[in-house]
């Protein structure tokens, strides 16, 4: 497949006074490029040296390998994340402005284990659990407390959920509203990926076709209204965390994004209308150079096929813009101080692959969630890549390599492979591939046995994981962890019973019903009976289970 795409597409159609033009547009963050010894470096290379020439690719072109913009970060540095969330949403407002002083320029909410399934604290099947792995969020009011005295309209906010993303959202617009700053104005994503959900993470509520419906009305509700906002953040981390291969990652994203595309289109939506929207979310493994190859094989095949399969015509539709996290999986509890060198490793891989956001994890996350000192060493990661390393100043800094530029043509070609079966399956049709492939438990079979064949090289020693398998005799000491007081949960509940006493009650029901009437019209948009009900102070819980009262809920078919 690779092959026949090279045939198809002389990847060099652009030449170096189309990429001039381009670069000159661009407001450069310095005016000096070079190394630490003063040897001037151009903005790119190719087989010639200084620039790549007529009919090689340059970055910002189509098909996009070697990056979706042509000057890259020597005009603006990737966006530093740091995903943050514990406790109540006092405890982590302040996390966030601690993250912000230290120079980060991006938000990005970690939400608890009942949030994230639309249960709310004193739901019985949330005890235990409220603040535990991230922020609790039961209501408007605590959207309130967690983005206290933040300016939504400067900062730029990732918010990494799914089930309940589209409640969540209708918050934070109110939230926006109500502080006086234009919709237009909100940057940032959401995750609101549920495709893989069913395929790898399993926080998934609703059946699959409602919950597509869910996403395919935020991508319109945000196409109307929300210029800078990133809609869907199609997610392969999650995939890759639950064992997928580094192919496997990259064809089962890319393959939900097309189906989202496609129901998108079938909802009536113009492709360059929303495409441009759609985000991406990698993660950044341990294996270096087949990381770069996954992201610049997986800018290419996103270029080709929104142009050849859905007929996409806008640069900023075929351009795949991605946030990258380096992967928790490959963290140890033991010698856990040595997770701050895989973290490092994977974190330049990110941005030698030409990520657009990138979160580094903290070393202790093996253990427990990060302290505030784990957090800001991680931050500083990625701050030290920026400033001291020298790798920002050259786009695609590998391009050309014979061994990265086979290892991208060869995940092309098994990533083609894959699509190719959903094609079948689904009859000529993504989306009905990949909801064909969910139903029958595809999907999770494939993700288990990639899983079963690594874990079986660790085993054997075949791959070996320091500390873990090899090298055992470091420093295994005791870490401190973050500390989540019970009382947490205590706070959390007491302040959800003062907003449900002070709330207009009867405009909480009157909302919850107008979002029941419009979940069962599939032709309404139900973000703004969303929004309405959360200006209410409805909580997650209360307007999940008004969906589920039209939508149903969803059990995994057992797979042998």
């Amino acid at each position: 497949m690779a092959q026949a795409a090279a045939e198809t597409y002389p990847w060099g159609v652009s030449n170096r006074s189309e990429w001039q033009s381009e670069f000159d547009k661009a407001t450069l963050r310095q005016s000096r490029f070079e190394t630490m010894s003063g040897v001037p470096l151009e903005p790119v290379y190719g087989p010639g040296g200084a620039g790549p020439g007529d009919g090689v690719e340059w970055p910002g072109h189509f098909p996009y390998t070697r990056g979706p913009y042509a000057s890259m970060y020597r005009s603006r540095l990737w966006t530093m994340r740091q995903f943050a969330g514990f406790g109540t949403a006092e405890d982590t407002n302040q996390r966030f402005k601690d993250l912000l002083r230290s120079g980060g320029n991006g938000l990005s909410v970690a939400f608890d284990m009942p949030t994230l399934l639309g249960r709310d604290s004193d739901d019985p099947l949330a005890k235990g659990e409220v603040g535990r792995a991230g922020v609790a969020i039961d209501t408007l009011a605590d959207m309130e407390r967690l983005f206290s005295e933040i300016d939504l309209g400067r900062v730029s906010t990732s918010m990494t959920i799914n089930s309940a993303a589209p409640v969540i959202m209708a918050m934070y617009i109110g939230l926006a509203d109500r502080a006086g700053v234009d919709r237009a104005s909100l940057s940032g994503t959401i995750q609101n990926d549920i495709l893989k959900e069913y395929q790898a993470q399993k926080e998934y509520v609703f059946p699959p076709r409602p919950s597509v419906r869910l996403v395919t009305d935020l991508i319109e509700f945000a196409t109307a209204e929300l210029p800078r906002w990133h809609p869907v953040s199609i997610s392969g981390y999650h995939i890759r965390e639950a064992g997928s291969t580094a192919a496997q990652e990259l064809a089962f994203t890319l393959a939900n994004g097309f189906a989202y595309v496609e129901a998108a289109i079938e909802a009536g939506l113009y492709v360059d209308a929303f495409a441009p929207r759609l985000s991406f979310f990698f993660n950044a493994h341990i294996d270096f150079f087949e990381e770069i190859a996954k992201y610049r094989a997986a800018r290419r095949i996103w270029a080709r096929w929104m142009k050849d399969r859905f007929g996409a015509h806008s640069d900023r539709s075929l351009q795949l813009r991605f946030h990258t996290q380096t992967a928790g999986v490959s963290l140890t509890a033991q010698q856990p101080e040595i997770n701050l060198v895989r973290v490092a490793i994977e974190a330049l891989a990110g941005v030698m692959g030409g990520t657009q956001s990138l979160h580094t994890d903290s070393f202790d996350e093996a253990l427990a969630l990060p302290t505030e000192r784990a957090a800001r060493l991680a931050l500083r990661t990625q701050q030290i890549i920026a400033e001291e390393t020298g790798v920002v100043h050259v786009a695609d800094p590998l391009g050309g390599s014979w061994f990265v530029e086979s290892l991208t043509d060869e995940l092309e070609r098994q990533a083609e492979e894959i699509f190719g079966h959903l094609d079948e399956v689904g009859s000529g049709s993504i989306l009905e591939g990949v909801l064909a492939c969910i139903d029958d438990g595809w999907f999770c079979s494939e993700i288990a046995e990639a899983a079963y064949r690594f874990q079986s090289k660790v085993a054997s020693g075949q791959w070996i994981q320091v500390g873990v398998n090899g090298y055992t005799e470091g420093d295994d000491s005791e870490t401190a962890t973050l500390y989540i007081d019970p009382a947490v949960e205590a706070r959390q509940l007491a302040e959800l019973a003062t907003v449900k006493q002070r709330r207009d009650d009867i405009a909480v029901r009157r909302t919850l019903a107008r979002v029941q009437a419009d979940a069962l019209d599939p032709a309404v948009n139900l973000l703004p009976a969303l929004i309405d009900a959360g200006n209410a102070y409805a909580t997650v819980g209360e307007t999940m289970q008004a969906l589920e009262s039209v939508f149903g809920n969803w059990l995994e078919p057992p797979v042998a």
